[in-house]
């Protein structure tokens, strides 16, 4: 059995985690911020059009920190593979993936949801690509290694 090591470089991707650990909890007062301004109580995750007119502006921000809590666990595991092998390109990927979800999120959060894709807010996907690209590196190497 190989004996599997840390390279001192992953500790960038440590670092990346914890970035977006902290993008996350910044999402999660955003959209807390935005229950008390919209009226929106527990335990409702989202709020009704016909009981609230300001349904939209509400569940857009919702949808923004939803939408990144449904891709995180995928994140983290590219990330984390992807870093084993390569880990100073997997944590530069994973910086831009965090500046893309940010900047999805805030468009989303405007209340305009095609805003969310304006500008860097579309590259999460080819970030996760590129992680993908990494991770994949990793077991070719582990295969063939």
């Amino acid at each position: 059995m190989a004996e599997l090591f840390l390279p001192k470089e992953f500790g960038y991707v440590a670092l990346v985690i914890v970035l977006y650990c902290f993008l996350n909890v910044w999402m999660a007062f955003q959209v807390g911020k935005a229950r008390k301004k919209y009226k929106v109580f527990y335990p409702a995750l989202y709020a009704l059009e016909s009981e609230n007119k300001d349904a939209k502006l509400f569940n857009c921000v919702q949808r923004g920190h939803q939408n990144s809590l449904e891709l995180m666990p995928m994140f983290f595991t590219l990330l984390i593979l992807g870093g084993l092998r390569h880990p100073v390109a997997s944590a530069a990927i994973g910086l831009f993936y965090i500046v893309s979800r940010y900047l999805y999120f805030t468009g989303y959060a405007s209340g305009v949801p095609e805003k969310r894709l304006s500008n860097i807010g579309k590259f999460g996907f080819p970030s996760l690509s590129g992680l993908m690209i990494c991770t994949i590196s990793l077991g070719v190497t582990l295969l063939t290694g």
